[in-house]
């Protein structure tokens, strides 16, 4: 089956064609992020009324890197829930006039199944049971994937995600946006035992995450070495700051895998890409005999071709959603 997936959750205008939810024909992606840089950050109705002018182009583009047309589609994915309201109606929009125009099933999907199945996208062979830790901009779950589209949530972030403590913590050191690449490339510079920041929750009971006090430690520190008039070494701060996140992610990780004795992680989203945090990820899992899978590059952030895949399981299930089908920017991750 051919499934045309749409995703338009937050900054990215995303399509792409994939085939019985493993092989990518196409993911054609448009950024922001010359709008990103300009005003330091995703303002959602400029993001929306961005995504109003690129759909079309980069469902055609979709189209015609895969050689296929309208005619050869079979369903259509769209990403509905969990992200900005108005950047998600321009995707869902899109997607229901192609299914009514060419009578094509339509499956809505939330945001970060899409980035579970990025992980499988990568690795047909990801066993399940296993914990997922989806890490990202705006989200930071910790999931028990029990098969295909059944989860159990097993922690969430209470405050800042750990990529918006990096956006934030980036801006702050003034330095360019997104922080996460800019913190990841910087920090190779630095000394990460420079400074020692807390590690919020590490030793909770609980498998949820806060990332508000690191970020205030960060910045409260910067300032004091600002009022004493001393060097302010900033690859030394962005390895320190960068270093305490991803201990706290590894270690909740960890401890859920071990609860639920679990032969194998996935990591996905946006951090993902991190080579920190894969690094220590992959050490950790070793010495553990735990395996631990990341999406390829290309599919760490937010893209297309994971919700196609996510959308062609959702079909096989027999779920299909018609076109009374509504957004919603914060719902729960069902299955």
């Amino acid at each position: 089956m051919l499934v045309l997936g749409i995703e338009t959750s937050c900054d990215e205008t995303a399509a792409a064609l994939v085939v019985d939810g493993r092989t990518i024909l196409s993911n054609v992606i448009a950024t922001q992020l010359d709008l990103l840089k300009k005003y330091g950050g995703v303002v959602p109705e400029i993001a929306a009324r961005r995504h109003t002018e690129l759909i079309g182009y980069v469902i055609k583009e979709a189209l015609d890197a895969a050689f296929r047309t309208l005619d050869d589609v079979e369903a259509v994915a769209v990403t509905s829930r969990q992200g900005l309201i108005g950047c998600l109606m321009v995707g869902v929009a899109a997607a229901k006039s192609i299914s009514y125009a060419r009578h094509l099933p339509l499956i809505g999907l939330h945001h970060i199944e899409g980035h579970i199945f990025a992980n499988l996208l990568s690795h047909p062979d990801l066993p399940f049971p296993h914990v997922c830790l989806t890490v990202s901009g705006g989200h930071n779950m910790l999931l028990y994937v029990r098969e295909s589209c059944r989860y159990e949530l097993l922690g969430t972030t209470l405050d800042d995600a750990a990529g918006e403590s990096f956006d934030k913590i980036a801006k702050f050191l003034g330095l360019d946006f997104p922080g996460g690449p800019v913190i990841d490339k910087l920090s190779k510079q630095g000394d990460n035992k420079a400074f020692s920041f807390p590690r919020p929750m590490i030793r909770s009971k609980t498998l949820d995450f806060s990332f508000s006090g690191l970020k205030t430690s960060v910045i409260n520190m910067f300032k004091d070495k600002i009022a004493r008039n001393e060097s302010l070494p900033l690859a030394d701060i962005a390895a320190s700051f960068q270093e305490a996140v991803v201990d706290v992610l590894v270690a909740k990780t960890m401890r859920a895998a071990e609860e639920h004795e679990v032969s194998a992680v996935s990591v996905t989203g946006g951090v993902s890409a991190n080579s920190r945090l894969r690094q220590v990820f992959q050490e950790t899992c070793r010495k553990k005999g735990i395996d631990v899978f990341f999406p390829e590059l290309s599919l760490c952030t937010d893209n297309a071709a994971m919700i196609a895949a996510a959308g062609y399981a959702r079909i096989m299930l027999g779920e299909i959603s018609d076109l009374r089908l509504n957004v919603f920017p914060s719902a729960p991750l069902g299955g």
